[in-house]
């Protein structure tokens, strides 16, 4: 064997584990060889790069502005629409209960479109109504157009209480219910309900008129219908006059939108809208109410406020929708 032969072979016998009993030696620890030898071992790790940190956004609230207006203004819609609305009172018919006056700021009154899902209407309450057909339009007058845009803003600004409704819209309080039979008057200048006399503390009379009512009936009023009246007696086209008075001036409790619950604007009228049964012994009117319970555009407020946990939810899932499309990359 060469020289050349006889290295290779110790190069070989050098690299090659050696083998007892037909099992390879374990090779050595570098740790080991380090204490004996006394040398650093060396480092073969590589130093990963650092990710630079991405810097913050900006004006990041200004891009989602309209987005959070645009959900508030959808949940305030859809609040007015099913559970809530603001409605403008238009005429001076249920003073002073309400104020309609000329001349003074109408109020605003926050109206429950719930209740009557599960109820009906009962006396004493005040309600809201759309106006039945061949109704007189004297109180306040609709005036429609014919411009898409105009239409819908005006049907816009009567959602968030800063117009008035679109359509012929009335507040009058319940007197009479389907079965009932009503009448006018009795010694005391009473309004008559299945014969018993009716106990009215919330009747205005303007003054300069005698405190004298109207006479009518007596009435039936059919199942399904309502009678209502204004509490500023002398001065409210209600069931006493609308359609020739009599049983064509009943409303159909179909027509009925919501109960009045609270007046919400001006803020010097904040308070809960008295709802006294006549039928029944006269009652205390509503007191004021706590004026941080409502504000003048309430609906419009809880839109806003329900808003921000839906902006937030929004941004939570879209987070992790791009998180799921990283991780399937």
């Amino acid at each position: 064997m060469t020289a050349s032969e006889d290295e290779r072979a110790d190069v070989r016998g050098a690299e090659a584990p050696e083998v007892r009993d037909g099992k390879p030696e374990p090779e050595s620890d570098p740790a080991e060889a380090t204490e004996s030898t006394g040398a650093e071992p060396e480092d073969t790790s590589e130093t990963e790069p650092t990710k630079p940190a991405k810097p913050k956004k900006k004006g990041s609230f200004w891009k989602e502005l309209p987005i959070l207006i645009g959900i508030a203004l959808v949940l305030t819609f859809l609040i007015q629409t099913f559970v809530a609305r603001v409605y403008v009172i238009p005429s001076g018919s249920m003073e002073q209960t309400l104020n309609g006056c000329p001349g003074c700021t109408g109020d605003r009154i926050l109206v429950d479109r719930i209740t009557y899902d599960f109820s009906s209407p009962s006396p004493g309450d005040v309600v809201v109504f759309q106006g039945p057909p061949g109704w007189d339009q004297s109180e306040f007058s609709v005036t429609g157009s014919s411009n898409v845009v105009i239409r819908w803003l005006r049907e816009f600004g009567s959602s968030i209480g800063i117009g008035s409704p679109p359509e012929y819209d009335l507040v009058k309080r319940v007197i009479g219910v389907g079965g009932q039979t009503i009448s006018c008057c009795d010694s005391r200048n009473r309004v008559v309900v299945d014969g018993k006399p009716l106990n009215e503390p919330y009747i205005y009379w303007e003054p300069g008129t005698p405190p004298v009512q109207r006479a009518f009936g007596p009435v039936t009023i059919p199942q399904g219908d309502i009678w209502v009246m204004g509490d500023n007696r002398n001065d409210s086209l209600d069931s006493r006059y609308q359609n020739g008075g009599g049983i064509h001036g009943v409303v159909p409790a179909k027509n009925v939108i919501g109960i009045a619950r609270v007046i919400i604007w001006p803020p010097s009228r904040w308070r809960g809208v008295g709802e006294i049964d006549p039928h029944n012994l006269p009652g205390a009117l509503s007191a004021p109410i706590w004026p941080g319970a409502t504000s003048g555009i309430m609906p419009l407020g809880v839109g806003t406020l329900a808003a921000f946990p839906t902006l937030w939810l929004g941004k939570r899932f879209r987070a992790r929708m791009r998180a799921r499309s990283r991780a399937r990359r």
